[in-house]
């Protein structure tokens, strides 16, 4: 009984301030409760190992809270706190790396004013392929790194560092914007600054307003540099007012979207250029803890024959050092070298800096967060982590269906609708995106990402698994092998034909009363590779199908230069001389349609069906 009146009352003191079971009871008071630390995202099993409750008893409290997981279902800390907090268990949210990787600083749960110091800004050159974005970066190298060092510029990495008034820049040499939202898609904001590119004797591009887009999407701050104005047709003002009609409001009339004139060829406006980066730096104070271990970004991996694997890596926080244990994605290792992008041999890289690291196990991937571990043990239980994860983390980072975007703008979770449109032709472009804009609402709104004609293309995909983004097809199509990649990265693409049935589409979701629709699903595709006639009037095409199958009496969508010429079903479906039901991918095919004989070789044929729910 004695115990039991001990173990209730309060845990204050006696009289005197002591505690009435002298030291040993004040002992306990004084013990602070353990405190468990949660990552964002972990499965069920994981989170009862960590709390050690038993994986029942942790399912069983998901039950009561109207949740219904499994042993490897993947929940996020809001749902593990449900669990924990029911068995007064205390936790914290376990810093994460990516989020002050994705920022280039470090979250304000863990940031130590005093160890902040100003770091480099990171620059990328985004624009049209011939614009001159390898000239201007090649210019800027030569003309800003000093020769003493390492006896000049010795290799390519990806990523280097230049000076200006005793001030770094470093500047991301990447393939272009496609490159760029893929390392966003996996999760790595790197870029502190973008520069767009524009020619002035061509003026605004289509590959430029995508890479407009591309950068608007990643929400960082833009500089417009105007290439090539010693050309004699270039024209400066004519550039000007596309960038204009593209929803840019420059600095000279009165917006805050600065244009730097240059010539990357003669290097006029390169000083101009660089102290404009320096000024938006300095706006935007991008500091960092070099103190803490690194944090960071693989930018590119390759194999070398004599070396290993080599990693291109850019430090976003902390320090990274020559015997540092380091994991990036499913792979790891210690870092055995580190050299600069003039070959300069490295002991450490502090943040902003670019380095090649020598000491991986296998190759990383571009994007891949990359953090130090405190022993080699840790890191290869990191790596163990990850693996078990990749599955499910596609399923869990995957972008979200129009139905699910319906439903988070409903509960107030989302408030934007984020499209990728792309259409036959640009007239169709204009009028969906005028007809959208009407339905925006105070609550909800849409919001176009791109809008181009032409087919689907990769850099569509990437884009919408970037930014979370339902990507639109109005009378086009996708390109071969678009479909599965949009699978894999969790992306929804719908077809239209008919632009009311897609206007009430996404009226509906932003009213939050869309219900179960129809959605077009690609059976396969084929080449026309010649025309056969049959008759006066009819006409069979010979085709090779080169994805999936072709199915008779199914839909099909006949394509040139990526417009849509014809859809209808497919009445004639024969191998040699005889009637099919199907033909498999990699078999030739005579293909008749109803109501259609106007094939040329070249052609494409793609096979659907309309199925209830999410395509």
């Amino acid at each position: 009984m004695t115990s039991t009146g001990r173990r209730t009352s309060a845990p204050g003191t006696g009289a005197g301030g002591r505690s009435p079971r002298g030291d040993k009871r004040s002992t306990v008071r004084k013990a602070v409760p353990k405190v468990y630390v949660i990552p964002d995202t972990l499965s069920v099993k994981r989170l009862a190992e960590i709390t050690q409750i038993s994986s029942l008893d942790v399912i069983k409290q998901l039950m009561r809270n109207g949740i219904m997981a499994s042993m490897n279902q993947l929940i996020d800390y809001d749902v593990a706190t449900l669990v924990t907090s029911a068995f007064g268990i205390k936790t914290k949210r376990e810093e994460q790396d990516t989020a002050s990787a994705g920022t280039g600083l470090e979250s304000d749960g863990d940031v130590d004013v005093s160890n902040m110091e100003s770091r480099p800004p990171v620059v990328t050159i985004l624009g049209h392929v011939d614009h001159g974005k390898t000239t201007l970066l090649d210019t800027i190298r030569k003309s800003k790194v000093t020769e003493s060092e390492a006896g000049g510029i010795t290799q390519h990495i990806g990523a280097y560092t230049v000076n200006y008034r005793d001030q770094d820049i470093t500047f991301l040499d990447t393939p272009g914007h496609a490159a760029f939202t893929a390392i966003r898609a996996r999760g790595a904001q790197v870029t502190d600054v973008a520069i767009l590119l524009v020619a002035a004797d061509d003026g605004v591009m289509p590959q430029t307003i995508e890479a407009l887009d591309h950068a608007k999407a990643a929400g960082v701050p833009m500089i417009v540099a105007v290439n090539k104005i010693d050309r004699p047709d270039s024209d400066l003002d004519r550039v000007k007012r596309q960038l204009g009609e593209q929803g840019l409001l420059l600095e000279e009339w009165g917006g805050d979207t600065i244009v730097v004139p240059v010539s990357a060829l003669r290097g006029d406006g390169i000083d101009d250029l660089l102290e404009n980066i320096l000024v938006v730096s300095e706006i935007s104070e991008y500091k960092a803890d070099p103190s803490k271990p690194a944090t960071g970004t693989v930018v590119e991996a390759k194999l070398d024959k004599n070396r290993g694997p080599l990693a291109t890596l850019l430090v976003q926080s902390g320090t990274l050092r020559v015997g540092d244990y380091v994991t990036a994605g499913t792979t790891g290792g210690k870092v055995r070298a580190l050299a600069s992008d003039l070959g300069k041999r490295l002991t450490e890289a502090g943040p902003s800096t670019p380095v090649v690291m020598m000491g991986f196990s296998g190759l990383p991937e571009a994007g891949d967060i990359f953090t130090v571990a405190a022993s080699e043990k840790v890191a290869r239980e990191q790596q163990d982590e990850r693996l078990r994860q990749k599955e499910t983390e596609r399923v869990s980072m995957r972008a979200l269906t129009l139905e699910e975007l319906q439903s988070r703008m409903d509960s107030g979770e989302v408030k934007e609708l984020n499209l990728v449109l792309k259409a036959d032709v640009q007239g169709s472009v204009e009028a969906v995106c005028q007809a959208l804009e009407q339905l925006n609402e105070a609550e909800a709104r849409v919001r176009i990402l791109h809008a181009a004609s032409g087919t689907i293309t990769e850099s569509d995909i990437l884009l919408a698994a970037a930014s979370k983004a339902i990507v639109i097809g109005f009378s086009t199509s996708t390109q071969p092998g678009i479909d599965r990649m949009a699978d894999r990265e969790g992306v929804e693409i719908r077809h239209y034909g008919i632009i009311y049935h897609l206007i009430e589409d996404i009226e509906k979701a932003l009213s939050g009363i869309l219900d179960a629709t129809y959605h077009e699903v690609v059976q396969g595709r084929a080449t026309i590779r010649a025309i056969f006639p049959m008759g006066r009037r009819n006409k069979i095409a010979g085709c090779m199908v080169t994805d999936g199958r072709i199915t008779r009496g199914s839909m099909v969508r006949v394509t040139r230069d990526g417009q849509t010429l014809h859809e209808g079903t497919i009445s004639s479906l024969r191998r040699f001389k005889e009637e099919v039901n199907e033909v498999a991918n990699g078999y030739e095919c005579g293909v008749g349609l109803a109501n259609f004989t106007e094939f040329q070789e070249g052609d494409f044929l793609e096979s659907y069906r309309q199925e209830k729910g999410r395509g």
